[in-house]
């Protein structure tokens, strides 16, 4: 380590006044302790570490005001402050400082032994920024993770899919209709292995003579985004079949899905070892889609233009811990949904002018008070002759909410607060509380309906007047817009 050339000249003008302003802007914060490790003056150069309670570690052991696998680390800080060369290197630590129930103080701390006595000045940085991007970046990391493996999952479910099904099934490019992709059945009909496939254009798999009608389908398909009617066509190999395509898209482009059944497939096909026509006819159709959405794991409700429940599926009636659908059907959707009615006239306002609403954070009441959060998707009809809005509820009560470590957490239990009890008097213990509570309801009434605070004065049974007077106090939102809402 460098030092200055000529200290005693350079630095021999500062008093004591000097001194400690200089401390105070080498770092976030320094401590002053004697000989024996006891803090003896904490100087704050950092805001943010001004309600921090730094000011009561004075006369205190350094090693007192640490948690336990920090104590080691000041304990090294000490002895390397204290050594014999002067020249000697200066390592940074990473100290956190306990703060009772709140979380721990992370800073990091170099020291350096001053005048004759054996004092010692420890600088500190604050941490705390690196803390939290750290926490966000495992959390990121968690996030990932889990994404690939459900990624993994999915795709081994398809390749298990795709090579067990009997109907030959070919993915096409659509724009060059290069064969991308094929499954054993496809192969098995095409005569041919897919390493001489792969790369080359489907209609090459077809007759001279139906090989324009195949490409003239797919191109119809491709510019549609619609499934045409199936046609049928011969392959090079002289074997008749059914040539049906449909579109997907992907990262790298649109995708047919083509689809080719030989006439002895034709007639018939086989679902759960029952025989069954190959077209479904659309009452089937409409059949099938009920049944998926009556399984489905999040909740689905239809109401009508005014919130009244026309149908629901059995996730939303185990939402709500009711014993049958006609105690749901008829009734008010703002009943179970929302922390009070205003969650749903948000809603149906959206609605009614969007026509469509993502993700928007409410809670699900349920008759026997327990309630759950959730997150509502939803969508409305509003031609024909019955007008509706179809509302998809998903429990999120599980899901990891980084926003939540940004926020201050009350405690949880009567216990917690009862440690509180002869740390600090029981009037501040009070009045912060209520402060926060307070503080916390109002900035989740006004997330809840988007800044409206019409709708946030309603929610939380003040007056407007009431309501722009706390955010005031707490300095909460633009009072420059009262106006407009």
């Amino acid at each position: 380590m460098k030092h200055s050339e000529a200290p005693r000249h350079l630095l021999a003008g500062l008093d004591a006044k000097a001194t400690a302003s200089l401390l105070a802007v080498a770092s976030d914060l320094a401590l002053v302790l004697d000989a024996d490790g006891v803090i003896r003056d904490v100087s704050v150069g950092a805001e943010d570490l001004q309600d921090a309670s730094c000011a009561d570690w004075v006369g205190r052991r350094w090693s007192e005001t640490v948690t336990v696998e920090s104590r080691p680390k000041v304990a090294a800080l000490l002895e390397e402050a204290g050594a014999s060369k002067a020249e000697a290197a200066r390592k940074w630590r990473h100290i956190n400082h306990a703060q009772g129930t709140g979380p721990d103080l992370p800073l990091l701390y170099s020291a350096i032994r001053v005048g004759g006595n054996g004092q010692v000045v420890a600088f500190g940085r604050d941490l705390r920024a690196n803390s939290s991007l750290q926490i966000r970046l495992v959390e990121a990391q968690q996030a990932m993770e889990r994404d690939y493996l459900r990624l993994r999952q999915m795709e081994t479910r398809y390749r298990h899919l795709f090579q067990q099904v009997r109907e030959a099934i070919v993915i096409v490019a659509a724009e060059t209709l290069k064969i991308v992709e094929l499954n054993p059945a496809a192969e098995q009909l095409l005569g041919k292995e897919a390493g001489t496939l792969v790369g080359r254009s489907i209609a090459e798999g077809f007759g001279v003579a139906a090989r324009d009608r195949v490409a003239a389908l797919l191109g119809g398909v491709r510019l549609s985004g619609k499934a045409d009617h199936a046609m049928d066509a011969e392959l090079d190999n002289g074997m008749p079949v059914e040539v049906a395509a449909s579109l997907f898209r992907q990262s790298e482009g649109s995708m047919l899905l083509v689809r080719l059944t030989p006439p002895a497939a034709k007639t018939l096909r086989v679902v759960g070892g029952l025989a069954a026509p190959r077209q479904a006819a659309p009452n089937e159709s409409a059949a099938s889609l009920l049944q998926l959405v009556e399984r489905m794991p999040d909740g689905f409700v239809v109401t009508d233009p005014h919130g009244m429940v026309l149908a629901a599926n059995s996730s939303f009636i185990e939402m709500t811990q009711l014993a049958t659908r006609d105690l749901v059907v008829g009734q008010p959707l703002a009943r179970w949904l929302g922390r009070s009615e205003v969650d749903l006239g948000v809603l149906l306002s959206n609605l009614k002018q969007h026509g469509a609403l993502r993700l928007f954070a409410t809670r699900v009441r349920g008759a026997y008070g327990v309630d759950v959060d959730v997150e509502i998707s939803a969508a409305s009809v509003a031609g024909g002759e019955h007008p509706c809005l179809g509302f998809t509820v998903r429990d999120v009560g599980r899901r990891l909410n980084p926003d939540a470590l940004k926020r201050r957490e009350l405690p949880r239990s009567a216990s917690q607060l009862i440690e509180l009890v002869g740390r600090v008097p029981l009037k501040d213990i009070v009045s912060e509380t209520t402060d926060l509570i307070e503080q916390m309801c109002i900035e989740a009434a006004l997330e809840l309906t988007q800044d409206n605070r019409a709708s946030a004065s309603e929610m939380l049974g003040l007056s407007r007047q009431s309501l722009y007077v706390k955010l005031r106090r707490y300095g909460l939102g633009d009072l420059g817009t009262e106006g407009g809402k």
